[in-house]
């Protein structure tokens, strides 16, 4: 599962099309949820994309009160993150 965490995290933040655009728009609250996603991965066993998608949804819920955290930042945050399970499942096995 380390491996698949690496994999997430590298395409996170640089595996995208817009690689570039997000390391300039990524706030430190973005940076830190995805951290917690990728933590929460490598304790994982196994995982599907419902798996995936529960995770994004159960760590992305903790920042929805933050004041700094604007509803439509956590929406897209939480869309380009799930979006990446195409690109992740290569690595499951």
């Amino acid at each position: 599962m380390a491996l698949l965490a690496a994999a997430a995290g590298a395409y996170m933040l640089y595996g995208s099309k817009d690689a570039a655009k997000n390391k300039k728009a990524i706030k430190g609250w973005m940076l830190k949820a995805k951290g917690d996603i990728l933590e929460k991965l490598e304790q994982m066993k196994d995982i599907d994309e419902a798996k995936y998608h529960k995770v994004v949804d159960d760590i992305t819920k903790k920042y929805a009160p933050l004041a700094q955290v604007s509803k439509t930042e956590l929406q897209e945050l939480i869309k380009e993150t799930k979006g990446h399970w195409k690109n992740i499942k290569k690595h499951v096995k």
